[in-house]
C-alpha cells in the first residue's frame, strides 16, 4: 500500500485482450486476477466488446486494479455466432484490430505490455507497430496444444484424417 490507506502506485500497465468467445474470456480474467492479487501495483485493463462487457461487466469479485475497457460490437453476436461460424472467425480476424488501436490511443496511461489470446495474431502486429511487448495466452489444455503442435506427425503416420466408416 501507499501512504496510509491510499492505493499503491501503478508500476506496470498491462492490457489483456481475450478472444471474444466462451472458454477464452474466463481464462484470461482468471490469469489477470491471479496476478493482480499478488501484485496490486499492476493495473490491468481488460478489453472486451460492448456485448461481452454486458455479460461480465457486473463482476464485482474482480480486484480493484482490474478495469474494463470496451471496443464496439464490430463482430457478430456471441449469441448467434454458430449460424455463421466462418463469418465470425473472419470478423474477429479483420474487424477488431482498428477499434483496438483506437482504444490504445484513448487510454490515459501508456500500455507497458499486452497479454493477448493466441488466436488474436493481429494483436502482435499492433504491439510491434507500437513497440509494446505482447505475451500470448494459450487458453486450452496442454493436450490440445500438443495435438496442434504435432499435427504433421498425425498426418504422416496415417492417423489423420480419421476413417470413421
Amino acid at each position: 500500500m501507499g501512504a496510509a490507506g491510499t492505493e499503491p502506485a501503478i508500476a506496470l500497465h498491462v492490457l489483456a485482450m481475450p478472444y471474444p468467445g466462451r472458454g477464452h474470456v474466463n481464462p484470461m480474467m482468471n490469469l489477470c486476477k491471479l496476478i493482480s492479487v499478488r501484485k496490486p501495483d499492476i493495473l490491468f485493463t481488460f478489453v472486451v466488446t460492448e456485448e461481452w462487457h454486458g455479460f461480465i461487466g457486473s463482476d464485482t469479485r474482480k480486484p480493484a486494479n482490474i478495469c474494463f475497457a470496451t471496443i464496439p460490437n464490430c463482430i457478430p453476436s456471441e449469441l448467434g455466432r454458430a449460424k455463421d461460424f466462418p463469418g465470425f472467425l473472419k470478423a474477429v480476424a479483420t474487424k477488431m484490430e482498428a477499434p483496438f488501436e483506437q482504444l490504445l490511443d484513448r487510454l490515459e496511461l501508456p500500455v507497458d505490455v499486452i497479454i493477448a489470446d493466441t488466436y488474436l495474431d493481429w494483436v502482435v502486429l499492433v504491439g510491434n507497430r507500437r513497440n509494446i511487448p505482447v505475451a500470448s495466452l494459450w487458453t486450452m489444455s496442454a493436450t490440445v496444444f500438443s495435438v496442434f503442435h504435432h499435427f504433421e506427425l498425425l498426418k504422416q503416420n496415417g492417423h489423420f484424417p480419421v476413417e470413421i466408416s
